[in-house]
């Protein structure tokens, strides 16, 4: 009870410290290093091709499809799943809204049950394929697992928390929330902070694109 009592206090204090220090730090980062004044003529709107190579860098491209789909379905499934257990489990959004004090509308809990064990599955056999996947296994380093993992531990430990399938409940429940934390202080200094700067990146390779008059 002790250690359930320091991570959902002091542990998680700190955890979100580091997490909106981090965040706030690399955002800074990005705007620092600024964009070089273009004194050439334009041809294009930068605007509206900002938006569109937005949208459709967030569609598959068929290429990339058609040589591996499971890649690309297994990413958007477990993308899809690990929002929607975050962001739409009631409990979750109790948290939120006690800390943020921000609320929306959940979803039932069974469906919420059903969607992190898709999830949980997902990641691990897009683990295997890496590991199995010699061009994978070789482009893949050391932040590339450390960020599978910290992505992992908190839909598995949340899973066993709710079907109490470890005893006492308040050290699972507490494993749970620390790996929340784990994942907080993780994330704004490895690959994960595309979850931020992925919007940004797009337009701006778009409008780049748009203002030399081709397409993104």
């Amino acid at each position: 009870m002790d250690f359930l009592l320091w991570v959902r206090g002091p542990g998680f204090d700190i955890a979100l410290v580091v997490f909106l220090i981090g965040i706030l730090i690399r955002l800074l980062e990005v705007l620092i290093l600024g964009r070089k004044p273009d004194h050439s003529e334009p041809r294009g709107a930068e605007l509206g091709a900002g938006l569109r190579t937005l949208m459709t860098r967030t569609l598959p491209e068929q290429g990339s499809f058609k040589r591996s789909p499971f890649t690309v379905v297994g990413g958007y499934i477990w993308h899809i799943g690990f929002f929607i257990t975050l962001f739409l489990f009631v409990p979750h959004i109790e948290l939120i809204n006690a800390t943020l004090g921000l609320s929306w509308p959940g979803i039932a809990s069974n469906l919420i049950d059903a969607v992190a064990a898709v999830t949980i599955v997902t990641l691990l056999a897009m683990l295997f394929s890496r590991l199995s996947h010699p061009v994978k296994q070789f482009l893949s380093g050391p932040e590339d697992y450390l960020t599978w993992l910290v992505t992992f531990l908190p839909m598995l430990t949340g899973y066993l928390a709710y079907h109490r399938m470890i005893d006492p409940y308040p050290l699972v429940l507490g494993l749970h929330i620390l790996s929340v934390e784990l994942l907080m202080v993780v994330f704004p200094f490895t690959k994960l902070m595309h979850a931020f700067t992925f919007i940004f990146a797009r337009w701006y390779n778009g409008a780049m694109a748009g203002r030399r008059g081709v397409q993104s």
